[in-house]
């Protein structure tokens, strides 16, 4: 049984939460090549003109802070994370189902901190008002709440992915544990590069 077998709404979920990382993936890009632009821009017109725009360093390190954050739940859902694999692929079936699993909560204990003291963070920005110490003086607590956001996306994934799996587990539904937490076969990045292969010389025909 696959991830489209049991229980549809779960499969419903997982997929649509697929999308929608795919989207904040591809605005997280769109967000770090901006701020490579304006880095660009900022230096070529300081070197020839000796003016500089002002504010483009401390604004890509927000956009690089942001767009990181909003990617995490593509790359986990991708399984994109790096896992130590020496001992992992000859162990049985279901015992490294059930280390996929484990790997699952103890990442979202992880994120689930990091996005607790993260709040914590945003919170106190915007009590005291907090602002850069820069020209700029941009309040903090923009940039931060946009990054704080992408952590809530992250445990928001987790969270549905840990339900996806639990269930997948208990039911004996090894094949869609693997689907969701196990690592990346051999197999599936060989299809992965020839499909992205395939659509590479289809865009040249056109």
């Amino acid at each position: 049984m696959g991830l489209s077998g049991s229980l549809p709404v779960l499969a419903g979920a997982y997929r649509f939460a697929n999308t929608a990382a795919r989207r904040a993936v591809l605005a997280s890009g769109a967000l770090t090549i901006a701020s490579v632009l304006l880095i660009s821009y900022d230096v070529i017109v300081r070197k020839l003109f000796g003016i500089t725009i002002g504010g483009s360093d401390e604004l890509s390190s927000y956009a690089f802070a942001i767009s990181t954050s909003w990617s995490l739940a593509y790359g986990v859902l991708q399984r994109a994370n790096v896992r130590v694999d020496v001992l992992y692929q000859h162990l049985p079936v279901r015992v490294s189902a059930l280390l996929d699993w484990l790997s699952l909560v103890c990442m979202g204990i992880f994120i689930g901190y990091l996005t607790f003291y993260a709040y914590d963070v945003v919170a106190q920005s915007w009590i005291y008002g907090s602002r850069a110490n820069t020209p700029l003086g941009t309040p903090l607590a923009l940039p931060q709440g946009l990054w704080f956001g992408g952590l809530v996306f992250m445990c928001l994934i987790l969270a549905l992915m840990l339900i996806r799996s639990s269930v997948a587990l208990v039911t004996g539904d090894i094949e869609t544990v693997k689907l969701v937490a196990g690592m990346r076969s051999t197999k599936e990045e060989a299809e992965e590069e020839a499909a992205q292969g395939e659509r590479l010389i289809q865009g040249e025909r056109k």
